[in-house]
């Protein structure tokens, strides 16, 4: 069975875990389609050109260390706005989408763009400030010093710039189901994703 889960929005939405859990509660793959922009910006950091870096990605460059830093999080966006770099990852990302027993993909551009005609779509966001704090704690955890507003900065930022790149832009797919989790525990996100993929899986 081939069926497609499409999970965009912002980082620090919460997208990312909604999509593990709707991938672990139907059985479906998952692709944390982030992780292949990361990927990219950190082997330019390393002193790649970014197209070279696009088309000689590994596999294994996706659980390198240190893909969550801000500076690898800044340098994902930049190398996300090159059309080239975009086009040399779109191949690999829509032949996971279309894999036998069936793919949840999330990112910035899957339902617009890589995955116009995923059976489901979603698109995931959250309010400023929720997801500054969401993801501040994060880093702090892991043991960056950073303060709160500097990641907000850092927020508005790449969401502005993937918002109004001329490839394939952060939007909303016409046909999304959108889900804001600013007030919504993450039990209650993920079941409201998951009503929305069992309503559009085919009868067993």
């Amino acid at each position: 069975m081939q069926f497609t889960v499409a999970i965009d929005g912002p980082a620090a939405s919460g997208k990312g875990t909604i999509s593990r859990a709707v991938a672990g509660l139907f059985g479906f793959a998952h692709l944390d389609t982030g992780l292949i922009y990361r990927a990219t910006g950190k082997r330019v950091l390393a002193g790649e050109a970014p197209i070279d870096a696009a088309r000689d990605l590994r596999a294994e460059d996706l659980a390198a260390d240190g893909l969550r830093t801000p500076e690898v999080a800044q340098a994902a966006s930049q190398v996300a706005a090159i059309p080239e770099v975009r086009a040399a990852l779109v191949a690999f990302q829509r032949g996971f989408a279309r894999r036998d027993g069936g793919a949840v993909l999330d990112g910035r551009d899957i339902g617009t763009v890589i995955c116009p005609a995923a059976e489901v779509k979603l698109f995931v966001t959250a309010s400023d400030a929720v997801r500054a704090g969401r993801r501040w704690r994060e880093l702090v955890e892991s043991g960056h010093d950073i303060t709160e507003a500097e990641v907000l900065a850092d927020l508005r930022t790449r969401d502005k710039r993937d918002a109004e790149r001329d490839a394939a832009p952060m939007v909303a797919a016409a046909d999304a189901l959108v889900l804001d989790t600013t007030a919504l525990s993450i039990e209650d996100a993920v079941a409201r994703a998951a009503e929305a993929v069992r309503a559009r899986l085919p009868a067993a």
